[in-house]
């Protein structure tokens, strides 16, 4: 057995420290919350036998496995349980014959697992969480307090309800990037061919006249004779370049960097921050209507949002709530909402429906965000055009200025 250090939130919101054993980090967490405590930070410490290295090597062959899950897999599941879990029909019954029907085989071993949790006496919630990789934190944080108040098919339909809005808002970035990401492999192919193919038949074509080239063939030719010469140079260095890239970004620091420099990206950066605050928006109002609270709230949204820099922020909110700050004022403090979305968290704190302006503010920001990606293929268009006119201008100088000078040479002109 592993020892394991955490830090998390009680059912009212109140810090929490200790240690506890567990067989693997997974197995601690959901001792955590079958025990009422949301885990925010848990750490295996120096202490117990060996068997850690193996429970670690485990962990990772198990999220391994788990991965690959869609989506429209987890809506499909979180539908279908919402209509069983209304219909009575008993858990452990629900659990294996979606198990049995999944489309997807990550999420039918996920839910075996979780049917012999059951069995074995452990709450829904902490059978979901010992698979991290399928079911979020909010996930199985509303399944949880859906446990507890005793309407546990609400929770499933607010989890659906929520993921179809994901869903959708995914389907329209992709969609929006889909043109100018194809553009842009576009040009990288063309210059690809046009370096190793089209200009090394032209400069044996002007190595017959032996006559002195304008400075743009002469730069597009030493292009091309760098790019043969040194292209699994090239291309080992690319892949250096992105391995390190990846490795960062997955680094804690490296992470919160990259995050905090997508929403500063031209364009796009304000598109990511509203999608963004539109997800926080949305969990954090159906996390506080489903009954946890302002805290512990913040402190599962800061683990949905999928950006540590956004996520650092709302927790600096909850440090300012528990120091007797109210919620408007922390949140002008993060700097991350428009004065608009202000006094509409100030409207609902002072009326008590909280939850519903925070709706009404996730749907602001949907709104803008919509708009916006509609807009972008038409903001981006210009700036492919230029890129592209570029291109051509350059080659278009480097291949006939060279023959216009040679042709005036012939002709005596």
């Amino acid at each position: 057995m592993a020892v394991f250090q955490y830090s998390g939130r009680s059912r009212q919101g109140q810090a929490v420290t200790g240690k506890l054993e567990a067989s693997n980090q997974q197995a601690a967490a959901a001792q955590l919350v079958q025990n009422g405590i949301t885990p925010i930070r848990l750490a295996q410490t120096s202490e117990g036998d060996a068997s850690g290295g193996n429970d670690v090597l485990a962990a990772l062959k198990q999220g391994m496995l788990e991965g690959g899950v869609k989506i429209s897999d987890l809506i499909m599941f979180t539908r279908q349980m919402y209509t069983l879990t209304k219909a009575g029909i008993p858990m452990i019954r629900t659990i294996n014959g979606l198990a049995d029907t999944a489309k997807s085989p990550a999420l039918g071993r996920a839910l075996k697992e979780v049917a012999q949790a059951l069995e074995s006496g452990q709450g829904l919630a902490s059978a979901m969480q010992m698979h991290p990789k399928i079911f979020s934190n909010l996930y199985v944080s509303l399944v949880h307090v859906g446990e507890n108040t005793g309407r546990l098919e609400e929770a499933f339909e607010r989890i659906a309800a929520y993921l179809d809005l994901e869903q959708e808002t995914r389907r329209r970035v992709k969609s929006a990037i889909r043109y100018p990401m194809f553009v842009f492999v576009a040009i990288g192919g063309a210059i690809a061919v046009i370096n190793i193919f089209v200009v090394p038949a032209f400069a044996g074509f002007f190595a017959t006249f032996g006559a002195d080239l304008p400075l743009p063939t002469r730069m597009l030719m030493a292009s091309s004779a760098f790019t043969i010469a040194y292209w699994p140079f090239i291309l080992v260095g690319m892949a250096a370049m992105v391995f390190g890239f990846l490795s960062y970004i997955r680094t804690e620091n490296g992470r919160y960097n990259w995050h905090r420099a997508m929403l500063k990206f031209p364009l796009v950066g304000s598109i990511i921050e509203r999608t963004v605050l539109s997800r926080f928006s949305r969990s954090f109002a159906m996390t506080m209507r489903s009954g946890i609270s302002v805290n512990a709230a913040l402190a599962v949204v800061a683990r949905v949002v999928d950006n540590d820099y956004i996520s650092k922020k709302v927790l600096s909110m909850r440090t300012a709530l528990e120091r007797g700050e109210t919620l408007t004022r922390t949140a002008a403090a993060t700097g991350m909402f428009t004065p608009l979305v202000l006094q509409m968290i100030s409207v609902g704190e002072e009326s008590g429906a909280i939850d519903t302006l925070l709706e009404e503010v996730a749907d602001y920001y949907e709104r803008e965000v919509d708009y916006d990606l509609k807009t972008l293929a038409e903001a981006i268009e210009p700036i492919l055009i230029i890129i592209i006119g570029g291109l051509v201008l350059v080659l278009a100088l480097a291949v006939y200025l060279p023959m216009w000078e040679l042709a005036g040479a012939v002709t005596g002109k």
